[in-house]
């Protein structure tokens, strides 16, 4: 009751104020804003609350920048602990299934590292430490999530952006096409997975 209370009786700024608020800090906010990005969502922290903060504090093309800069070098931190502290697949579980995925994902991981950061569904820590985890090369992994990010992470500081009154009608259509590209590839992967098994 007593946030409420507060809710309705201390005027919230605009979205448009906060956007002037972070203009007049200067350019060490944004980098402020990058460090703190990259530092929480390595943690299983939403994202989407930081992509839709760069979009509504920076606009859209400071934001896209931030926002991808900031998940990218994230995600390979986040890989980079899991490997350093040991948490490998092959070294936990020991079945021939699981060594085969493992192996077709040291060959291709790319692809499916791609296509999963493309369906906006998939939750982007899990993500991060699930590949930590298999056998997937750091390379291919930081060039398969940051190309896999761009779409979406637009799309969300597309929609930060909008709430300052700049509404553009591509949100939805620019959703639906990243998911159903992701969805698509990985179906793809695994097709092709298996055909290789039965070969």
């Amino acid at each position: 009751m007593i946030l409420v209370a507060v809710a309705l009786l201390i005027p919230l700024p605009t979205a448009l104020q906060l956007r002037d608020w972070a203009t007049s800090l200067g350019t060490w906010f944004p980098l402020a804003f990058l460090a703190a990005h990259i530092v929480v969502t390595v943690f299983p922290f939403p994202r989407t609350a930081f992509t839709l903060a760069a979009g509504l504090l920076f606009g859209p093309a400071l934001g896209v920048g931030i926002a991808v800069a900031a998940s990218t070098v994230s995600a390979l931190i986040a890989l980079l602990l899991v490997r350093a502290l040991g948490w490998q697949l092959s070294k936990l579980i020991s079945h021939p299934a699981l060594a085969s995925v493992d192996a077709r994902l040291n060959a291709r991981g790319w692809p499916a590292v791609f296509s999963l950061r493309m369906i906006p569904a998939v939750p982007f820590s899990v993500l991060n430490y699930a590949v930590g985890a298999s056998a997937v090369r750091v390379l291919p992994y930081f060039w398969a999530t940051l190309a896999g990010l761009i779409p979406g992470t637009a799309a969300v500081v597309f929609l930060g952006d909008a709430l300052t009154g700049n509404i553009s009608p591509l949100l939805v259509l620019v959703s639906v096409c990243t998911a159903a590209v992701g969805v698509g590839g990985l179906a793809y992967e695994v097709r092709r997975h298996r055909r290789a098994d039965v070969e």
